[in-house]
């Protein structure tokens, strides 16, 4: 049973960093896919960032991009969000995903079969 157990979030005042931590666990080999994720009361679920680990590829959402890092960590099965600049739209619950599944350069990471429980990551202006 693969797990994935999120840690990192808290409080920040806008313009302030936080850095985000997903370990996988429960499994033999490590997803070629694993991204973070936000949900914020009465919006969608959005994708922040994703990372191919087979060949560290990231993409990331326009409304981060430039102040989030997403970053892996293979020996520890753990990825990492780094996330500066905050702003207080960026207030959400965040959520670590992970998949086996890799599209190649034309899909990418399209799925998701893996989640977190979430850290709540709040931005005060």
């Amino acid at each position: 049973q693969v797990q994935l157990v999120e840690s990192g979030g808290g409080s920040v005042q806008a313009g302030g960093s936080l850095r985000l931590s997903c370990v996988v666990s429960g499994s033999t080999y490590s997803p070629n896919c694993m991204g973070w994720f936000r949900q914020a009361p009465g919006k969608e679920r959005e994708r922040v960032a994703a990372i191919y680990t087979g060949g560290a590829k990231t993409s990331y959402a326009d409304s981060v991009k430039g102040r989030f890092t997403i970053s892996q960590d293979n020996p520890k099965n753990t990825i990492y969000l780094q996330m500066t600049s905050l702003k207080p739209e960026d207030t959400a619950m965040y959520y670590c995903a992970a998949d086996p599944a890799y599209g190649g350069d034309l899909y990418g990471c399209w799925r998701w079969s893996y989640w977190g429980q979430g850290t709540q990551v709040t931005v005060s202006s």
